[in-house]
């Protein structure tokens, strides 16, 4: 486990890291629970303080695409649809 982090949000607040979360998004991809762990450990190892959660997100991207290309798109899909982020703030770069 890290030490205690806080993670930038977009619009400035700050959060504790909490790698759940990373591990409930990777299943909620399509990851089993054992690669979601496993992405949740590696997002929590690299993971400090003031860390933009926008590089938390490419970061987790890059872990689906590596392991299976659909749960990265399953993730940008619910991205735009539920949580209306286009692509530009998928990447990590404020909406226009």
């Amino acid at each position: 486990m890290c030490e205690l982090v806080d993670i930038l949000k977009l619009d400035g607040r700050r959060e504790p890291f909490v790698r759940e979360k990373v591990i409930v998004s990777a299943m909620k991809a399509g990851a089993p629970p054992e690669e979601a762990r496993a992405i949740g450990e590696a997002i929590e190892r690299v993971a400090y303080d003031g860390m933009p959660s926008g590089e938390i997100r490419r970061q987790v991207l890059d872990h689906l695409r590596d392991r299976n290309p659909e749960w990265e798109e399953n993730w940008l899909m619910y991205d735009r649809a539920v949580k209306k982020r286009g692509a530009a703030t998928v990447a990590g770069l404020p909406a226009r």
